[in-house]
């Protein structure tokens, strides 16, 4: 299995090569060259099969050159031996609507409660034997709209031969996100609140990477769904549902850097049958925007009850345009670096039906969050998040279906507990794990949004 990047011009690489690299050298991301394919039978199959089965199968057709067979499984294994589901990613029917079932996709059973950690804890796994094979050491730099940094903690905090550097969006998170991440006493650790938005965190991490010869220097590489491992690990939990569902579903994705609902893109193209994907945005709309007017274009961004979705540029959706352009690297990185000069991007009509062929979108506001958390809370008994919310939201936009709906409920209520109890006039139960952190020393940085500065800071904890 080789990889391509979107924008054409980097050489292939293997799956450890993506691993650690994270962003391709010209730029772009990975994709494989050819998309591995499971055949109706062999997804039925998965039916009744442990989630850490499927996870090897899906896994082993992008990662089965790297890693023994014996190494997958194991890795596989021991990440998820921690979660609180033993079906690390359930299913629970809500209640009946007019639009059909509804069903919601349970992933937050993992050490931060979120659904970073369904990929991060393998990728965790992968790198540390990636290394233990080349040697050397690796720096990641990870910009966080709230989940993944914590995730990424929780997955390569006191690991050797890894220093992790993230990168929140100073006040833009909540409480509990932010002490998930800045309570970590491990030395390898290193958080920073930065001024400015998501995006700009996300923007300087693209920047460090475009500084080839400092990247080069400190062995940069990236776990945020920039990194194809990422989309791998994800597209696995949309086989599995299917599989327990035993027929296709629309699946109702909270979008905010548009990995999540780009991993149903990459499961679809394995053949997994999906009715549809749905993307469920908050204020922040700009992917609503693009499939409904069919112009990508970023604005501020606006601090919403959904803050892990606060974000108005999407980098993975790059690797969409890349495939509904039937898969134009030219054109890809012509388009990405007009976007980066202007801003906007004005779909071409063929893209625009190609993207349209599998995608819906909605976007929502903080109004409609807080009505639907109380909405599941009275009909269904069950306490979901504000991400969760707006996909809710969503998915009772959609036209009546005989279709199922599989809501991705992407975190735990109780690390957003302002917002839910706005809704539901009190704080959602929290998790002991989660208690802990309110009362633990926090240990942080702050920093501008500034690319020198951050370089400095780096070098500073880098050094011997």
């Amino acid at each position: 299995m080789q990889f391509i990047s979107t924008r054409g011009q980097a050489p292939r690489a293997s799956f450890s090569d993506v691993l650690l690299a994270g962003l391709a050298p010209d730029g772009g991301l990975y994709l494989p060259e050819s998309w591995p394919q499971f055949s109706a039978a062999e997804i039925a199959a998965f039916a009744g099969q442990p989630y850490q089965a499927v996870a090897y199968e899906v896994l082993s057709r992008f990662a089965g050159e790297s890693f023994t067979q014996d190494e997958l499984k194991a890795d596989i294994e021991a990440a998820y031996a921690g979660f609180e589901s033993p079906a690390i990613a359930p299913l629970r029917a809500i209640a009946p609507s007019s639009n059909g079932s509804q069903y919601l996709l349970e992933l937050f059973h993992g050490p931060t409660f979120a659904f970073k950690d369904i990929a991060l804890q393998i990728l965790g796994r992968l790198f540390t034997r990636a290394l233990g094979v080349r040697g050397g050491k690796v720096t990641i730099v990870a910009a966080t709209s709230g989940d993944t940094g914590s995730a990424a903690i929780a997955a390569l905090g006191g690991l050797p031969n890894i220093e992790v550097f993230v990168l929140h969006p100073k006040g833009r998170v909540s409480e509990v996100q932010r002490r998930q991440m800045t309570t970590s006493l491990h030395a390898n650790v290193h958080n920073v609140a930065l001024e400015g938005s998501f995006d700009d965190a996300q923007g300087l991490v693209k920047d460090l990477f475009a500084q080839s010869e400092f990247a080069r220097a400190i062995g940069l590489t990236a776990v945020n769904s920039i990194n194809f491992a990422r989309i791998a690990a994800q597209a696995v939990y949309y086989f599995t549902a299917t599989a327990a569902l035993g027929k296709p579903a629309t699946f109702v994705v909270p979008t905010g850097n548009f990995g999540d609902v780009f991993a149903g893109e990459a499961a679809m193209r394995m053949g997994l049958n999906v009715a549809r994907l749905v993307i469920a945005t908050n204020a922040n709309d700009i992917m609503a925007r693009a499939l409904n007017d069919g112009v990508y274009e970023s604005g501020a961004s606006h601090a919403t009850l959904s803050p892990s979705m606060d974000i108005q540029v999407a980098s993975n959706f790059e690797r969409a345009l890349f495939e509904a352009s039937g898969r134009d690297g030219d054109w890809v990185a012509a388009a990405m670096s007009d976007f980066a000069r202007t801003r906007k991007l004005v779909l071409p009509q063929p893209v625009l039906k190609e993207l349209r062929a599998r995608y819906s979108a909605y976007a929502c506001n903080d109004a409609d969050t807080v009505a639907a958390i109380k909405a599941v809370a009275a009909e269904a008994g069950q306490v979901i998040d504000p991400h969760t919310a707006v996909a809710v939201h969503a998915a009772r936009r959609i036209p009546a279906s005989a279709t199922p709906t599989v809501i991705l409920s992407t975190a735990h209520a109780a690390k957003f507990p302002d917002a839910v109890a706005r809704a539901i006039g009190r704080d959602p139960d929290m998790p002991e794990s989660l208690k802990k952190v309110m009362d633990l020393p926090e240990k942080l940085d702050i920093l501008p949004n500034d690319l020198t500065l951050l370089r400095q800071f780096i070098s500073s904890r880098l050094a011997p």
